[in-house]
């Protein structure tokens, strides 16, 4: 029998939860795991089901091959009072890929599905996009540590962020005081942060993978709204992720600072369609990310 999940989550120091407990999947059964929140927000966070569907693909992978591409559809909001149980199919078994799909399920329902797939590292043919020239993270202010108690209490993100999410931001640039104020004009669909997991993690390489995942969701769809001066405020803006897609490049630390460059490139229809590079320090494109999103305006 499943043990309720603890009703006082454990904190990671500032506060938000533990990163490294939420990508530690219980084996329930063979290929079937189960995922835990270790927050009291009300709703899911998006990134998290990633992660945990993530992890829970790879735990049936072989060690040789590492994951280069997912994709999910987001089906039903998911909450945090219950664990989440991620089924896993073992599509194909190849030479030098392996297929995997994942089911997400809560209370009895489907809210999640994630393909994901897995390859033998091999050498080939190469070339990138020359990553944006920004300041360097220790040359920037943490988020949180100059913002007042005034903003907290009238930005929900905000105060979401700080007790829920275990990512460390460091945004250069006018984006900074844009994004903890309410007010907003029409600007370019582009921004760009230095992100990083909140918490040093293990070496092992799929853990990395899993937080890249939960760390990708954050902020990418609502590049998309900045062209029509349209702030985060559940008061005027519904949304939410209907599908993203990763595109792993090559093996990284998702505890080490790395620049995530974020374009919205399209909205209409009440969604809108963001697209992300994530660089690291010394300019490599390491990752690629895409994520098709509700945006309506109330």
């Amino acid at each position: 029998m499943v043990e309720a999940a603890a009703e006082v989550p454990d904190r990671i120091e500032g506060g938000r939860p533990p990163l490294d407990r939420i990508l530690d999947l219980v084996p329930l059964d063979d290929d079937v795991f189960e995922g835990r929140s270790y927050t009291d927000a009300e709703r899911l966070y998006g990134g998290q089901a990633i992660a945990q569907a993530i992890i829970a693909a790879g735990r049936t992978v072989d060690a040789d091959r590492h994951p280069h591409s997912v994709h999910a559809n987001f089906l039903h909001p998911g909450n945090t009072t219950t664990p989440v149980v991620y089924r896993v199919d073992r599509v194909r078994d190849g030479r030098s890929f392996t297929t995997r799909n994942v089911a997400a399920e809560q209370n009895g329902k489907t809210i999640f599905e994630l393909a994901a797939s897995f390859q033998v590292a091999e050498d080939g043919l190469s070339h990138q996009p020359e990553p944006p020239t920004v300041a360097a993270p220790e040359d920037l202010p943490d988020l949180l540590a100059n913002v007042t108690d005034e903003q907290k209490a009238r930005l929900e993100w905000l105060r979401n962020y700080e007790r829920h999410i275990a990512i460390d931001f460091r945004i250069p640039g006018e984006d900074y005081p844009r994004l903890v104020s309410r007010s907003s004009e029409p600007r370019e669909p582009y921004q760009v942060a230095w992100v990083r997991a909140a918490q040093r993690l293990s070496d092992d390489p799929l853990v990395h993978a899993g937080a890249w995942g939960y760390i990708s969701d954050m902020f990418l769809i609502s590049t998309a709204l900045l062209p029509h001066a349209v702030p985060m405020d559940a008061n005027r803006t519904q949304v939410a992720s209907l599908d993203h897609a990763i595109w792993f490049h090559a093996p990284f630390r998702a505890d080490e600072w790395h620049l995530y460059e974020q374009e919205g490139i399209w909205t209409g229809g009440g969604r809108g369609l963001s697209r992300g590079s994530l660089y690291s320090r010394d300019g490599r494109l390491v990752a690629t990310t895409m994520q098709e999103g509700l945006l309506r305006v109330r």
